[in-house]
């Protein structure tokens, strides 16, 4: 059984919620199939709920206030929301957003292909054989940082292959970046937006885990990690032309925090579907497994956040995926790109949906309630 945005009926789900009663976002949580508010002092974020040392107990015993059916909010889940009815969030607020990249060996060579192919999409065929010719399965099943990694490297480099990305994919150090702002996600039923100078790109579906300033894993949601294949493929050192753009970055529908019914074991087996549906009634599916994922969670956690490097509100940090598309959409070897109005869906059974329809970054709505402005609101609210 699930209930609206596909939530398992099971779970301990919060989600952040953009109330015209309350003139601000407010702190939810998932009750059957109703939405109780818990924003208090005590609560006034999801940064506040997080540093808890149990913020599921304290999610679901703190008082609450009934707000809205589930349905009603999923109703209002919408490109273009009406204004004087509550609408989701992302459920991050002031976290820094960062993302983990190369984390997967069939994503990896995709990477190794775009490098090779400097971003261009006619190109791409041609290097995928040229890589998989050479490099073939000997990605699969090696342990970032092992003696096996660094002789298989020593190998690619004689062969002539070696890339940055394998660099990152099997050496000792992954691949960290800043995804996006604090506060600058977009939630579920949101615009996701392109960089208008982009025309190969696609979505990439992500488990995303809450870390709290300590470095504690507390729950999960799910999150779309906008690739913009050419942009980064002309040069690495575009990532953050590439990554960091107006509402190219969603994160939904809920947060399931970490209790004793979910945990990251849970994380580590999690299945990922997208599907991507087309205005011209074209659709792709794909899939993304985390048991598939070459450094653990807890591992890339550790290289986010630790003595060398502190996140005194958190993190939201995507782990990476599996999935990248190579089916030919409208020209044959030019592989798969967006088009505008694009619905894409990321799905799994333990986190709901996470739904999205593809815009460019200067047509979606422009990105204008940050930190300062949530600090206002909470202040005019006496929530500090």
């Amino acid at each position: 059984m699930t209930r609206e945005f596909d939530l398992p009926e099971e779970g301990s789900f919060v989600m952040r919620i953009w109330s015209p009663d309350a003139t601000g976002p407010i702190v939810a949580r998932v009750v059957g199939d109703r939405l109780e508010d818990i924003t208090s002092i005590r609560i006034p974020t999801m940064q506040a709920l997080l540093e808890a040392d149990d913020p599921a107990d304290l999610a679901f015993t703190a008082p609450g206030v009934a707000v809205m059916d589930l349905g009603d909010l999923a109703r209002n889940a919408v490109e273009r929301p009406d204004p004087a009815r509550p609408v989701p969030l992302a459920p991050c607020d002031i976290q820094a957003i960062k993302a983990c990249g190369v984390t997967f060996a069939a994503s990896m060579l995709e990477r190794v292909i775009e490098e090779k192919a400097m971003g261009d999409p006619s190109r791409a065929d041609d290097m995928r054989r040229q890589c998989t010719a050479v490099i073939g399965d000997s990605l699969q099943d090696i342990r970032p940082g092992s003696d096996a990694a660094m002789q298989l490297k020593e190998t690619l480099i004689e062969l002539g292959v070696w890339s940055q990305y394998l660099e990152v994919g099997i050496g000792p150090d992954a691949e960290v970046f800043t995804k996006a702002q604090p506060m600058s996600a977009v939630g579920t039923g949101a615009a996701v937006g392109l960089h208008p100078v982009s025309t190969w790109n696609n979505p990439e579906p992500e488990i995303v885990l809450a870390v709290d300033s300590r470095g504690r894993i507390k729950g999960a949601t799910l999150g779309n990690d906008v690739n913009l294949r050419d942009v980064e493929g002309r040069s690495a050192l575009l990532l953050g032309k590439a990554k960091d753009n107006n509402a190219a970055c969603a994160i939904g529908p809920a947060l399931r925090l970490f209790d004793t019914g979910f945990g990251l074991d849970d994380i580590r087996r999690m299945d990922i579907d997208l599907t991507v549906t087309g205005p011209e009634g074209f659709t792709l599916n794909g899939h993304s497994s985390m048991a598939e994922i070459s450094r653990d969670p807890e591992d890339l956690v550790a290289q986010v956040r630790g003595p060398h490097h502190q996140y005194p509100d958190g993190v939201f940090l995507f782990l990476g995926t599996l999935f990248a598309p190579t089916e030919d959409r409208d020209i044959p070897g030019k592989g798969f790109t967006h088009k505008l109005g694009d619905v894409v869906r990321i799905h799994t059974a333990l986190l709901g949906s996470l739904q999205n329809t593809v815009r460019l970054s200067t047509e979606a709505p422009e990105w204008t309630f940050g930190t300062a402005a949530l600090m206002r609101n909470l202040a005019q609210r006496n929530l500090l």
